[in-house]
């Protein structure tokens, strides 16, 4: 019996099950440990014929069988880590790309006023003429001998290159950080939806939550999140362009 159980823990170390050996020193935080609790078995985490009932006859593939309990309790566990983690990303991301375009787009409507006509200016120059000609007529001047300036609201304007780059540049950045927010927002709203699963038996829950996982694969849902990152990077160097031309 004793070649028995040496001969079983090398196999069981394979495996990462830990085994506690009898009679051998233990150490917790460093300290040594005695007592009569080190001859313990080993401590199978993952065997869930243990933790769960066996089945009756011709019931293993029933919808309440212990397949499909162990089923959701890997992949409730599986789910946690992928759902939180991706929510954190999601979170700081949403964050990020609202302020963000908030701030683009206040430069971005300051610096579109280049590409029109300054009807301001203008109206202030026709203004200044309209006071000089009337001037001109109180002092018996004539009004022909009066030279007037060339401002017509119809007048095709040719804005600068740079003004047109400028604009190019942080639209573009604009459209990117929109795009991140509305995609933040709808993988958000899929994950919630993902992780609340149907009442029911463990049957139907274990299917539902395969049916939505392969669509996850399906739509490469993981690898967009991983995107997002990257488009949004791509939206501040953009913007950080326009704003040295600028």
């Amino acid at each position: 019996m004793a070649e028995e159980d040496i001969s079983e823990k090398p196999v069981l170390a394979e495996r990462g099950i830990p085994v506690a050996h009898a009679g051998a020193d233990k150490h917790f935080f460093g300290l040594k440990q005695d007592g009569p609790h080190l001859n313990a078995q080993p401590v199978f985490t993952d065997d869930y014929e243990r933790r769960l009932p066996p089945d009756p006859i011709y019931q293993e593939t029933g919808p309440n069988a212990r397949v499909w309990r162990a089923y959701d309790e890997e992949a409730a566990a599986f789910d946690g880590v992928m759902v939180g983690q991706s929510r954190d990303g999601l979170d700081v991301m949403l964050v990020f790309a609202g302020l963000f375009s908030a701030v683009v787009t206040s430069f971005l409507v300051q610096v579109s006023q280049r590409l029109q006509a300054d009807f301001v200016e203008m109206s202030a120059v026709l203004l200044y003429e309209l006071v000089s000609v009337q001037q001109s007529i109180s002092n018996g001047l004539p009004v022909g001998n009066f030279s007037t300036s060339t401002p017509n609201p119809d007048q095709k304007i040719e804005p600068d290159t740079i003004d047109v780059w400028i604009n190019g540049l942080w639209a573009v950045s604009l459209t990117c950080s929109l795009v991140v927010a509305l995609a933040a927002v709808l993988i958000k709203q899929w994950l919630h939806h993902y992780a609340s699963l149907p009442s029911g038996t463990p049957g139907l829950r274990s299917h539902v939550r395969q049916f939505r996982f392969m669509g996850m694969e399906q739509w490469r849902v993981r690898v967009i999140v991983g995107m997002l990152p990257l488009i949004m990077h791509i939206s501040l160097a953009l913007f950080l362009i326009g704003l040295i031309l600028f």
